[in-house]
């Protein structure tokens, strides 16, 4: 049994708890929250600066870790996926090990969930025995091509089955990657349970462009690879209304990068599902993109934070994330960033009843966030603020 406290503990779903100790026992679990007046200094660990829940990562791509600093930054977003498409193939035992070194990774760093997004089976074994916890999103695209939709199912389907008793689900990757057919059979397969859902969305303009009048670059660059887009008709209206035209509103979605994303299109999409939540990846806007999303068009709705891979980042690290978010929008009180990254996150991937916050009997994991300030009425993380795993 130990007794944590610290200058402020941050609960995850109930703000700041003032002068309390957390009673936890030898596997983790939350035995009690009590006053400190209730002890003397020497029965509690004292650590100086935040105790937290442990961190979700709501969108990592673990598979890619391999092509760490292979890309350049700033690159935009389909110069991006032009060079992961040519470039994923390596040798597979290389793969394997960047994969178990990010898991590694991310628990030092005190990631206790993850929502993993896999094309493969490579992250499987790494996942069986890791003590992360990982929902992974089977992630399905035909390059809007309806012909190949059938022949392009059936294989994500293979990898799907692979990944056994894992907790997963098979997601359309992007609204323009992915034909009326598909999503219909990808709902098909889901239907009757749960399933969590995952897309990307709106990551960068020209993905609305497409479907507003057949513009911007991804006609030009599905053709690149081979891909007649003769057949594809555009709505008139911004990608988001494609997917929730054919995405199935009855499960829980989580809306990836929304760099573009605004406030009528987040008030259509919880209007249209109230189970959504949007998934931030900051520091992958910046190395994709350059540009991050205008979080003040985000004021009504549930936001969570990822990281994506280590081919659009510099580490996977979700304290790294906080520290962008709060440089670029220093508007946002700590509280409400740290809310994304621990109860929101385990919202999204519908495990709030052992993570993302510290209550009475969860297990959500306790991380100690060195190096703030604090003031009367606020706190403040240092640029060298460094996060460590207390249990």
């Amino acid at each position: 049994m130990r007794k944590l406290t610290a200058d402020n503990i941050f609960s995850g779903n109930r703000g700041w708890l003032k002068d309390t100790v957390i009673v936890i026992d030898d596997s983790g679990h939350i035995l009690a929250l009590k006053d400190r007046k209730e002890f003397s200094p020497n029965e509690y660990e004292y650590f100086p600066g935040i105790l937290l829940p442990g961190f979700v990562n709501a969108h990592c791509h673990l598979e890619l870790s391999h092509l760490y600093g292979r890309f350049q930054t700033g690159t935009q977003l389909l110069p991006f996926l032009k060079s992961v498409v040519q470039n994923r193939e390596v040798d597979p035992d290389f793969v394997l090990q960047k994969i178990q070194e990010a898991d590694q990774n991310m628990w030092k760093e005190g990631i206790v969930a993850v929502g993993d997004i896999s094309n493969k089976t490579d992250t499987i074994q790494c996942k069986l025995s890791s003590p992360i916890y990982y929902h992974t999103f089977v992630e399905a695209f035909d390059f809007l091509q309806e012909s190949q939709a059938v022949v392009f199912f059936q294989a994500y389907k293979l990898v799907y089955e692979a990944f056994g008793n894992l907790p997963k689900t098979m997601v359309p990757h992007a609204p323009y990657s992915v034909s009326r057919l598909l999503f219909s059979m990808i709902n098909n397969l889901n239907s009757g349970t749960s399933a969590i859902s995952s897309i990307h969305n709106q990551e960068c303009i020209d993905e609305d462009l497409l479907f507003i009048n057949k513009t911007g670059g991804f006609v030009s660059f599905w053709e690149s690879f081979g891909f007649s887009m003769e057949a594809f008709n555009p709505i008139a209206k911004d990608s988001v209304y494609y997917t929730m035209e054919h995405l199935n509103a009855n499960h829980p979605v989580l809306f990836i990068h929304n760099t573009q994303t605004k406030k009528d299109h987040i008030e259509s999409i919880l209007n249209w599902n109230p189970k959504s939540y949007f998934v931030t990846c900051p520091n992958a806007n910046l190395f994709i993109e350059n540009q991050l999303p205008d979080y003040t068009q985000f004021e009504n709705a549930c936001m969570c934070i990822g990281t994506d891979s280590l081919s659009s980042n510099w580490q996977l690290s979700i304290l790294s994330e906080i520290k962008t978010i709060l440089k670029h929008q220093s508007y946002l009180p700590l509280e409400e960033v740290l809310r994304w990254a621990t109860f929101h996150g385990a919202q999204a991937l519908n495990i709030s009843d052992w993570a993302g916050s510290i209550d009475l009997y969860k297990k959500p994991g306790i991380n100690w966030i060195q190096d703030v300030e604090f003031f009367e009425n606020a706190c403040l993380l240092k640029p060298e603020a460094k996060i460590q795993k207390i249990s």
